[in-house]
Protein backbone atom coordinates (compact mmCIF):
# COMPACT_ATOMS: atom_id res chain seq x y z
CA UNK A 1 0.00 0.00 0.00
CA UNK A 2 1.07 3.55 -0.63
CA UNK A 3 -0.04 6.36 1.67
CA UNK A 4 -0.11 10.04 0.76
CA UNK A 5 -0.84 12.74 3.32
CA UNK A 6 -1.37 16.47 3.25
CA UNK A 7 -1.51 18.93 6.14
CA UNK A 8 -4.32 21.36 5.25
CA UNK A 9 -3.05 23.98 7.73
CA UNK A 10 -6.52 25.28 8.44
CA UNK A 11 -8.70 25.56 11.53
CA UNK A 12 -10.79 22.51 10.62
CA UNK A 13 -9.67 19.60 12.86
CA UNK A 14 -11.43 16.93 10.79
CA UNK A 15 -9.51 14.14 9.08
CA UNK A 16 -10.33 13.21 5.49
CA UNK A 17 -9.49 9.77 4.11
CA UNK A 18 -9.66 8.56 0.51
CA UNK A 19 -9.05 5.20 -1.11
CA UNK A 20 -8.07 4.33 -4.64
CA UNK A 21 -7.07 1.30 -6.66
CA UNK A 22 -6.22 1.54 -10.34
CA UNK A 23 -7.10 -1.03 -12.97
CA UNK A 24 -3.59 -2.42 -12.51
CA UNK A 25 -4.82 -3.94 -9.23
CA UNK A 26 -7.15 -6.20 -11.19
CA UNK A 27 -10.73 -6.45 -12.30
CA UNK A 28 -13.59 -4.70 -10.46
CA UNK A 29 -13.94 -7.53 -7.95
CA UNK A 30 -10.24 -7.38 -7.03
CA UNK A 31 -10.27 -3.57 -6.81
CA UNK A 32 -13.33 -3.56 -4.56
CA UNK A 33 -11.84 -6.23 -2.31
CA UNK A 34 -8.60 -4.24 -2.02
CA UNK A 35 -10.53 -1.06 -1.18
CA UNK A 36 -12.62 -2.88 1.46
CA UNK A 37 -9.43 -4.07 3.11
CA UNK A 38 -7.93 -0.58 2.98
CA UNK A 39 -11.10 0.88 4.55
CA UNK A 40 -11.01 -1.69 7.35
CA UNK A 41 -7.36 -1.11 8.22
CA UNK A 42 -7.79 2.67 7.97
CA UNK A 43 -10.74 2.62 10.34
CA UNK A 44 -8.74 0.58 12.83
CA UNK A 45 -5.50 2.57 12.64
CA UNK A 46 -6.46 6.13 11.71
CA UNK A 47 -9.01 6.40 14.51
CA UNK A 48 -6.09 6.74 16.95
CA UNK A 49 -3.13 7.67 14.74
CA UNK A 50 -4.45 10.32 12.34
CA UNK A 51 -3.58 13.93 13.02
CA UNK A 52 -6.33 16.56 13.05
CA UNK A 53 -6.35 18.75 9.95
CA UNK A 54 -4.68 16.17 7.70
CA UNK A 55 -5.94 14.43 4.56
CA UNK A 56 -4.86 10.85 3.80
CA UNK A 57 -5.10 8.79 0.63
CA UNK A 58 -4.47 5.05 0.74
CA UNK A 59 -3.53 3.58 -2.63
CA UNK A 60 -3.82 -0.13 -3.29
CA UNK A 61 -0.98 -1.89 -5.06
CA UNK A 62 -1.16 -4.61 -7.66
CA UNK A 63 -1.97 -8.02 -6.17
CA UNK A 64 -0.34 -7.12 -2.85
CA UNK A 65 -3.19 -5.27 -1.17
CA UNK A 66 -5.82 -7.96 -1.67
CA UNK A 67 -3.49 -10.87 -0.85
CA UNK A 68 -1.39 -9.43 2.00
CA UNK A 69 -2.06 -10.64 5.53
CA UNK A 70 -4.29 -8.18 7.42
CA UNK A 71 -1.82 -7.80 10.32
CA UNK A 72 0.95 -6.97 7.86
CA UNK A 73 -1.29 -4.44 6.12
CA UNK A 74 -2.00 -2.78 9.48
CA UNK A 75 1.72 -2.70 10.32
CA UNK A 76 2.46 -1.20 6.90
CA UNK A 77 0.01 1.63 7.56
CA UNK A 78 1.43 2.28 11.03
CA UNK A 79 4.95 2.42 9.60
CA UNK A 80 3.86 4.75 6.79
CA UNK A 81 2.19 7.13 9.27
CA UNK A 82 5.29 7.13 11.43
CA UNK A 83 7.40 8.12 8.43
CA UNK A 84 4.95 10.79 7.31
CA UNK A 85 4.71 12.45 10.71
CA UNK A 86 8.40 12.54 11.62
Amino acid sequence: MLVQAHDRRDADPSVHVGFTCSKKVGNAVARNRAKRRLRAVAQEVLTDQARPGWDYVLIGKREATAARDYADLRDDLLMALERLHR
